[in-house]
């Protein structure tokens, strides 16, 4: 593949971010996340909601399989000529009035921002949800120019009256409860009777409606992101389950759409196809409520939209990443599923990972962006069940990219997060585990005495070397004899 046009990609060591990096208190995180009451509380119903949902839509699609193999083709092929497509899009994109910047980096598109902002005089900046202005900490940079930036999704909007960032790419406020979004709205909302009844989610998102209605009427800018870009027309699209991102980008004079390179799909055909599989997996909708294409600046004729139309391209990494292991993360179409069916985050959420993509996603994306060494407990904060991989619609092998990190890390050897006492039991293990006779006559010789000493409890409230699971749970006494004596023993049955 050529380089890609106009990014001057920088070395992973030079990527910059915008937003605060906290992955290495990723531990300190996980604790703070499990005796969070108000957390648990919020993340028991992921599995009944959006797990369920996704696995309904799934049933009603018998072709559902098959689509997947169609997306995750269609992905592989545009990431192979992203060159070619991405100076398509930008040929088509202007031909019918766009600007299209470039940016290497977070940095370069935060000042490419700032000056479109600055062009239009800007007071009041109101944005849709947007994970690469996330990335790129596109907010407080705006807000230190002097301008206010409102966020208009409901989600992120609760989260910026918080001062919190997302811990969700799809249901940014999912770790918060009802009630903790009431207090947060009779606190801000001042202006509003103390006697307003707030019981019921209906009655929250209609409070919202109001108090941004002035902000949606009063922009100059309005910012979004994009789900896809589309070569073939010069089109970015937007899938949404609210009206804020159709009026953030149509009611004020400039829009400006913020997004990641790899995001181009060849055609409206291909844009189709992912469509069916996006939704689905995201929130077992059929589609999504809004879908909307915007493709330049407001026409003569055209009942609404906005007189400029600028499109930022962020790589930030995208590049590095497409020449080596990890370029199967970038099919990732950020629908979710992957973090909505992880035992892992469904047990601490997402704040915990410590920066902006959380879950399975996060433990694949992000050391690409941010360097393994500042990353490596996430790989690390994995079962390897394989659900991940097992929804995905890209078909994306999550379990194997966290192993590639894993192992870049066990390489790096001190500069790693790995101690020395782990190196020295991992090589041990090592050497047992490549001489099967030794192995199976250590383990038989463990799994016998573990069985003597458990035998009257039936469990251990501590063994040596296992702190990190007896600290939280029983450890359940082995019943005298091996996985493989018992599977020998079963075989042999069958032989006779």
């Amino acid at each position: 593949m050529r380089s890609l046009p106009h990014c001057r990609a920088p070395p992973a060591a030079a990527i910059s971010v915008g937003m605060e990096i906290r992955t290495q208190a990723f531990k300190a995180n996980v604790a703070d996340a499990l005796v969070d009451g108000e957390l648990q509380r919020a993340l028991k119903g992921l599995d009944g909601s959006l797990v369920a949902q996704r696995r309904a839509a799934y049933e009603r699609l018998p072709e559902f399989e098959a689509l997947r193999d169609v997306g995750r083709d269609i992905r592989d092929h545009a990431l192979r000529h992203l060159d070619l497509y991405l100076e398509a899009y930008e040929k088509n994109a202007t031909a019918a009035g766009a600007k299209v910047h470039w940016a290497a980096d977070a940095a370069e598109a935060r000042e490419i921002i700032l000056g479109i902002c600055r062009d239009a005089g800007v007071k009041i900046v109101t944005k849709g949800k947007s994970m690469v202005s996330e990335e790129i900490g596109l907010n407080a940079h705006l807000e230190a120019a002097g301008m206010e930036v409102v966020e208009t999704d409901l989600g992120e909007y609760i989260l910026q009256i918080r001062h919190e960032g997302p811990s969700h790419i799809i249901a940014p406020a999912i770790h918060l409860t009802q009630g903790q979004v009431e207090a947060d709205f009779r606190r801000l909302h001042t202006k509003l009777p103390r006697d307003r009844v707030l019981d019921e989610a209906p009655q929250l998102v209609a409070e919202a409606r109001q108090i941004l209605r002035e902000k949606f009427l009063t922009a100059d800018v309005g910012i979004t992101g994009a789900n896809f870009l589309v070569a073939e027309t010069g089109s970015s699209v937007i899938v949404t389950n609210e009206g804020n991102g159709d009026l953030t980008q149509s009611l004020a004079k400039t829009h400006v759409v913020v997004t990641s390179i790899e995001k181009v799909v060849p055609t409206l055909e291909d844009l189709a196809t992912l469509l069916r599989l996006l939704a689905r997996s995201a929130t077992g909708q059929e589609m999504s409520c809004y879908t909307t294409l915007s493709t330049g600046p407001r026409r003569a004729g055209d009942p609404d939209g906005p007189e400029a139309y600028h499109v930022v391209l962020v790589d930030n990494g995208r590049s590095e990443m497409l020449k080596g292991e990890m370029r199967e993360m970038l099919r990732c179409i950020r629908c979710g599923a992957c973090m909505n069916h992880c035992p892992v985050y469904s047990a601490i959420g997402g704040h915990a990972y410590g920066w902006v993509y959380p879950g399975p996603l996060g433990a694949a994306l992000n050391p690409s962006l941010l360097g393994v060494k500042e990353t490596a407990h996430l790989p690390n904060a994995s079962t390897f069940c394989g659900r991940c991989e097992q929804v995905c619609p890209m078909k994306i092998p999550l379990p194997k990219l966290m192993r590639h990190h894993r192992e870049t890390d066990f390489a790096a050897g001190s500069e790693g997060s790995t101690s020395g006492v782990y190196r020295a039991g991992l090589g041990m293990w090592a050497a047992i585990a490549r001489r099967p006779r030794l192995y199976h006559l250590l383990a038989r010789l463990g799994i016998a005495a573990l069985g003597a000493m458990g035998r009257r409890r039936g469990r251990f409230g501590w063994l040596p070397m296992a702190g990190g699971w007896t600290r939280h749970r029983d450890f359940p006494a082995p019943q005298g004899r091996t996985f493989q004596q018992l599977w020998a023993e079963r075989q042999r049955g069958v032989e006779r």
